[in-house]
């Protein structure tokens, strides 16, 4: 059984075709930019992908190619048995992956309220793989569905109980597949039940958020009724005093509008630094000399303080604190990151073994340490096409 996990970004498609079982990839898609001049498309089998240019191609024309290409696969497509599409935000009317018909479509785009910059083209690729393959089961697994395990106390805010029932104003939190993944990995690396475990997880990218996890159910999150509130991001800003933004429209002029786009795209890491959203320049920029240096190092203080803080905060609503997660791009691959957050942790117990740290080992805590620290890669495809290999297992059986 294989299935086609897909992901539709705001201007971005991914898409695998693997066996949820051993996790392998027999065929894969990628395309960025896609509505601009610069629209790119790679397609084919790990390690032998081919690059096409297609101007202006947006989400309908690249999905139609990626479908395309697989009918060619000839036995691979005859082995394809559901397709697995990633939505961002399923509100509070989804609580685990779901098979789409029109009535779930009719549902997330509703939701495109609370996400419009991703539920949008989420429901396009959903609905253009539909028409494209109708006689296979299409299965939704939502970033938010993992948090609705969060009790009130951390999901409501102090505001009006009319905007909450209303307008659904709340905090859902994102980035739940990798969440999900990653905690069901660290119980077998640590070898001990998933259920019997105390975990906060942090997924640093562009994206970040972290988690508290308890025996495998999320009871607290960083994000909140968008992806914008928690941590320091690549360009959004995460938490600041809500009345910035009243400032900023009276004595900037800027409109609501503007706002959203300075918090959203010109924020986080970049508007610290000038310079950059990657980590990767910022670390590099930050061990030279002058203005550039000094603001990537504010950049990067000021994400680590912003994250060890909050990790802070999450571990109260723990019993206790097992272990520590660090995936995602920034969380698998910036050790200084890595090693500034934990010393800011030294409190809750944490020690981390530099030199394994260093060498990005699965477990780079100290002997000492009273907390197992482990970076775990993540794996949201490998999440979607086992969701959707249960799901298809179980009408089966029924």
């Amino acid at each position: 059984m294989l299935v086609l996990a897909l992901n539709n970004g705001s201007s971005s498609l991914k898409g695998a075709l693997l066996d949820p079982d051993s996790g392998q990839v027999f065929f894969s898609a990628s395309a960025e930019r896609l509505g601009t001049e610069e629209a790119t498309l790679k397609l084919g089998q790990p390690g032998q992908l081919e690059e096409d240019a297609i101007p202006l191609g947006d989400h309908a024309r690249a999905l139609d190619r990626v479908i395309a290409a697989l009918r060619g696969q000839g036995q691979l497509m005859d082995s394809l048995a559901a397709v697995g599409h990633r939505v961002v935000h399923g509100g509070e009317a989804f609580v685990q992956s779901c098979v789409i018909d029109d009535r779930v479509e009719q549902e997330i785009e509703r939701c495109a309220v609370l996400a419009p910059l991703h539920n949008p083209p989420n429901l396009l690729g959903i609905r253009v793989a539909r028409r494209a393959l109708p006689e296979l089961p299409h299965i939704a697994v939502f970033d938010t569905a993992f948090h609705q395990t969060l009790p009130e106390t951390a999901y409501r805010y102090a505001v009006p109980r009319a905007w909450y029932e209303e307008y659904g104003v709340r905090r859902y939190g994102f980035h739940g597949t990798s969440h999900r993944f990653v905690a069901g990995r660290a119980a077998e690396l640590l070898q001990k039940p998933l259920s019997e475990l105390e975990l906060l997880t942090a997924h640093l990218g562009n994206g970040c958020s972290a988690a508290a996890i308890s025996q495998g159910a999320s009871v607290d999150t960083t994000m909140g009724l968008t992806p914008l509130e928690g941590l320091v991001m690549g360009t959004r800003s995460g938490d600041l005093d809500p009345a910035v933004i009243f400032h900023m429209i009276a004595r900037a002029g800027l409109s609501s509008g503007e706002v959203e786009r300075v918090l959203t795209r010109e924020s986080g890491l970049l508007g610290l630094s000038g310079k950059s959203n990657d980590v990767r320049t910022l670390i590099e920029t930050a061990a030279g000399e002058g203005t550039d240096a000094a603001r990537a190092r504010l950049a990067l203080d000021v994400f680590c303080h912003r994250l060890a803080k909050y990790l802070g905060a999450l571990a109260t609503t723990l019993p206790r604190l097992d272990a520590l997660i660090f995936t995602g791009g920034i969380g698998e691959h910036a050790a200084s990151v890595r090693a500034a957050t934990c010393g800011r942790l030294a409190g809750l117990g944490v020690v981390l073994d530099l030199a394994k740290n260093e060498r990005g080992e699965s477990l780079v805590h100290a002997a000492q340490s009273r907390v197992a620290v482990l970076v775990i890669p993540t794996n949201e495809e490998l999440m979607i096409a086992r969701d959707a290999r249960d799901l298809v297992l179980l009408a089966r059986a029924s």
